[in-house]
């Protein structure tokens, strides 16, 4: 790949990162809020490596000693004079000033598939790939329940909020049967249930980035399925399945209300119930 080709995809990337990173809040789409500090700084290397290269390639190459290379068709006339001159075969072959080795051909083009490269830089410039939503949910398993051995009591508020994860603990791991009869306020996603027409409210957590991602679902029942990805908070009570505090019951809510809520900036942790709007 030519120098100034690679110079300007060093550039381009470390820009992008910088754009992402620095300057907007959709890196949150792609890794934890944690890790923003690492991606700055490698923005920051790309570039100065970019412009290193850019900066290298304009000055003229010097030979070890201070000495200008050789160019095409230069020879050493020692080479002419001394009949001992260790003649390499090659070299009686070396194209001549004005050719191209090769029999022609430009070695040092580059190649068609290389531009590819420029597209995942491009993007994180002028069109960011979509965070995971809906589509990814439906395909996925649940996250599973870490054990815990004892839950504290439950605060007195109505609706009480509560994560998708805590909700489901308790209705599956907690033998004192906490939420039976409490009301509840949820906050998630909508994501289709399939074809009977159900759905669930969602939440994808990043254990690091979203290669590693776990979805967390609540199933609803008592209303229609609202449009996919519509961020609500619900208020309702356990839907009656299973035995409670035990894996046999279902993380599942009666909804008797649904509001639309703004996206969190951070949609990618389980945290507590926002506002409704």
């Amino acid at each position: 790949m030519r120098r100034h080709v690679q110079t300007l995809l060093l550039t381009l990337t470390g820009a992008g990162l910088l754009h992402t990173a620095l300057l907007t809040d959709t890196y949150l789409r792609y890794v934890k809020a944690g890790l923003r500090p690492p991606l700055i700084a490698s923005g920051v290397i790309l570039l100065l490596l970019g412009l290193a290269l850019g900066l290298g390639s304009g000055l003229p190459a010097v030979t070890r000693g201070g000495h200008r290379p050789a160019s095409h068709g230069d020879r050493d006339p020692a080479y002419d004079r001394d009949p001992a001159y260790d003649r390499d075969p090659a070299y009686d072959h070396a194209p001549t000033h004005g050719q191209e080795p090769g029999h022609g051909h430009d070695h040092t083009a580059v190649p068609r598939i290389a531009w590819l490269l420029f597209l995942p830089a491009l993007s994180l410039l002028f069109h960011a790939p979509p965070a995971l939503g809906a589509y990814t949910a439906a395909r996925a398993n649940g996250k599973p329940l870490a054990l815990r051995g004892g839950f504290a009591p439950l605060p007195a508020t109505s609706p009480l909020p509560l994560t998708l994860t805590d909700f489901s603990r308790h209705v599956q791991q907690d033998r004192s049967h906490a939420v039976r009869g409490r009301t509840v306020r949820l906050t998630g996603f909508v994501t289709p249930a399939g074809e009977d027409g159900g759905w669930y409210l969602t939440r994808i957590v990043f254990s690091c980035c979203a290669a590693d991602s776990q979805t967390v679902k609540v199933r609803m029942y008592g209303t229609e399925a609202p449009p996919a990805d519509t961020w609500l908070a619900v208020t309702g009570t356990w839907h009656p399945r299973g035995t409670l505090g035990t894996a046999t019951a279902e993380a599942a809510l009666d909804v008797a209300d649904a509001r639309p809520v703004a996206r969190p900036v951070n949609a990618y942790t389980d945290d507590l119930p926002l506002t409704p709007s």
